[in-house]
């Protein structure tokens, strides 16, 4: 038999490989979010699909839905009245056919009717305490308070943001929000720990007192992103960091330097905006492309426009499902908590008790700037002569403390130098485990002398398994060994100083480093 399900089920809320489902009549087309042509993101709901590719009308119908791979570049295309969007890469997709069987599609109607189509499950009711457990996000609603959009739509921008709260589910396990009003200058109203219900959530946007001024979205987008995500003002370990900015025309500071700092912050921004600027306006706005700048990518996901301000309610279960949209986030990942590090220490007799601590100290505060956990970035260290010794692989210590002890607790090894060997040795016992991991992979090598095998081709196949190598040379560390193990751009990647004390001076140098081929990577 085939399931009802509703307009907003999406592929990835089905469980079996095959499945025949009944679409609703009359989904309103401009709600449909649908990635890609022929085979769609799982992201995609079912019914908007389905009429995208014309195996339905919006007079709903019977749907096979067939589990794919996921794949890149879901393109964008225009079809049946709905415009599918771009996505770069999604972990499964679907393909929507006609059932073979034309019996289903009664069988169908009649379930569709014996109970309410709420998909797979009838949905336990929402436990009003915990929240809505799936939409995992705290967020910061970035409200328009000044002169542009004045007192009357102010109202309607409160009404606005109070029906998107209690859409998302607020409560203990779910979904926190709190309020910062842009003006002349920006006020957060209340913080992400103050309400953890609805109620108490709607009362407090209500009370919200119009401020006026000009509207400096850019300073209070800037005040948010540092601010307001402090874990002593309710921001929790691991969940999506969200700022849903209003503009009402546009804003009138400089917007894109806030954005670059939300995103090293690991924020997702979105921008609504709301009454975009007419034709006889554009001479006023500072620069046209201004959500394009401030969003977290430029991908269609984190742009939202609603005409006017009147009969926005149907602008409202859209928008929630986007900030529900946990692995769409693309920004909660950032250099801090999406890395693994090997160091690569040389522990030859030419360095010397005490500047083999200096090298451990070095270590340490390259390691201290990460957040290092299960979840989040990880740490490894290698110590070599003509041997090799793992001190620590990158899942034996998920905490900074532990991390940092560790580094403490190594032992001067001395010996020769064989920088060649411990490379590959590190790669494949260190880095091989991590292999199909989500972190980015990079590997610090120290060393203080002249290797006594070959470095570049052990370098060559660690740049080539996808590990970015900077090396570090102390003393008599010859330039062009150094070069060869680093990667591309050689100069950025490559570090040198006489004395064991000029580490110190590298470490926001190595730290950039790293966060710089971070965002690279992922443009």
């Amino acid at each position: 038999a085939s399931t009802a399900i509703t307009c907003f089920t999406r592929g990835l809320d089905l469980r079996k490989e095959t499945e025949d489902v009944v679409c609703p009549a009359n989904c309103p087309l401009w709600q449909f979010y649908v990635f890609g042509d022929r085979v769609y993101a799982s992201l995609s709901s079912i019914c908007g699909a389905a009429i995208h590719r014309g195996v339905i009308t919006s007079a709903g119908g019977a749907v096979r839905v067939q589990t794919l791979p996921g794949q890149e570049n879901y393109p964008a295309v225009n079809a049946n009245g709905i415009q599918s969007q771009v996505l770069a890469r999604w972990a499964s997709s679907f393909s929507v056919t006609r059932p073979k069987d034309t019996a289903l599609e009664a069988v169908g109607r009649s379930v569709s009717t014996a109970r309410p189509s709420t998909g797979k499950r009838p949905k336990k009711p929402l436990d009003k305490k915990t929240g809505n457990k799936d939409c995992k996000a705290d967020i910061a609603f970035l409200i328009d308070g000044s002169y542009n959009i004045g007192q009357r739509r102010f109202n309607l921008q409160k009404n606005f943001v109070g029906k998107v709260a209690v859409m998302l589910g607020i409560g203990t396990d779910g979904p926190h929000v709190g309020v910062v009003q842009a003006s002349e200058h920006p006020k957060i109203e209340f913080y992400l720990k103050n309400f953890t219900a609805a109620k108490e959530v709607l009362f407090a946007i209500k009370e919200l007192g119009f401020r006026g001024g000009n509207s400096n979205t850019g300073k209070a987008l800037k005040h948010t992103a540092q601010k307001f995500f402090s874990l002593e003002n309710g921001a929790r370990k691991g969940i999506p960091k969200i700022i849903v900015v209003f503009v009402d025309g546009w804003p009138s500071d400089d917007i894109e330097e806030a954005g670059i700092l939300a995103r090293e912050f690991g924020v997702n921004v979105f921008i609504v905006s709301v009454a975009k600027p007419t034709t006889e306006e554009l001479g006023m706005v500072q620069d046209i492309g201004f959500v394009d700048k401030a969003v977290c990518r430029n991908n269609g996901f984190f742009s939202y426009q609603m005409p006017t301000w009147f009969g926005t309610t149907k602008y409202v279960k859209p928008l929630v499902q986007k900030l529900c949209s946990h692995e769409q986030m693309l920004c909660s990942k950032t250099c801090y908590n999406s890395v693994n590090i090997a160091f690569l220490i040389d522990g030859s007799s030419s360095i010397g008790d005490s500047n083999f601590r200096l090298v451990l100290d070095f270590i340490s505060n390259v390691a201290k700037a990460f957040e290092i956990s299960d979840i989040g970035s990880k740490i490894a260290a290698v110590q070599f002569t003509y041997d090799q010794r793992t001190e620590f692989g990158f899942t034996d210590y998920t905490t900074k403390e532990k991390v940092l002890s560790a580094i403490r607790n190594i032992h001067y090894m001395s010996g020769g130098t064989a920088t060649g060997d411990a490379i590959t040795f590190t790669t494949r016992n260190v880095f091989g485990p991590m292999k199909d991991g989500p972190n980015k992979n990079f590997l610090v090598v120290l060393t203080d002398g002249q290797s006594y095998d070959d470095v570049r081709g052990p370098a060559a196949a660690a740049q080539k398994a996808g590990i970015t190598v900077f090396s570090v040379g102390v003393a008599w560390a010859p330039l062009d060994d150094l070069k060869d193990m680093a990667s591309e751009p050689r100069e950025s990647h490559t570090f040198f100083t006489r004395e064991f004390t000029g580490l110190e001076q590298m470490v926001p140098d190595i730290i950039r480093g790293i966060c710089k081929d971070f965002l690279d990577s992922k443009q």
